[in-house]
């Protein structure tokens, strides 16, 4: 029989209006985010290329995956590095967060699922959880690492 555990280390991740928690095994290095010279003149949620650890990586809006209006990056702007989750299919990639993940240990006593939001339509979110004072998101990173694979293998 396999251990559970009783605690999971993950970050709380910032974005615009709202925030992304996963659990820290996710999450390669966090890094300041130095955008493309043409990021800012994209219009889609893949917001292009960088070099992390001497090679490029993917970068994408989450707020813009789920359908939100794209807001300019800022000196706050980190590009938080994901492990992925099936490495052959996708390489590791950059989701951008308005300020630094807070680790945030989550258990049973602390989560409750919010019954009452309304996963966007075609938005790569699990489902939305209260935990202490905060509300988070659970991205569906299988979805997330679907389209940029997809991206990439389209040639953009």
């Amino acid at each position: 029989m396999g251990i559970v555990a009783e605690e999971l280390y993950s970050l709380l991740i910032p974005l615009r209006s709202e925030r992304l928690v996963v659990p820290r095994v996710c999450v390669a290095e966090v890094v300041r985010y130095h955008a493309a010279p043409d990021d800012e003149q994209r219009s889609g949620w893949f917001r292009g290329m960088v070099k992390w650890n001497n090679k490029a990586i993917p970068v994408v809006s989450f707020e813009m995956l789920c359908g939100q209006a794209f807001n300019l990056t800022s000196g706050r702007t980190r590009l938080v590095v994901v492990n992925p989750l099936d490495p052959a299919a996708c390489p590791h990639y950059g989701v951008l967060a308005e300020g630094f993940p807070q680790m945030v240990k989550v258990n049973r006593e602390v989560v409750v699922l919010d019954s009452d939001y309304q996963v966007p339509q075609n938005a790569p979110i699990l489902c939305r959880i209260s935990m202490l004072k905060e509300q988070a998101l659970i991205p569906d990173l299988e979805v997330i690492e679907q389209r940029i694979a997809a991206e990439l293998s389209s040639g953009r």
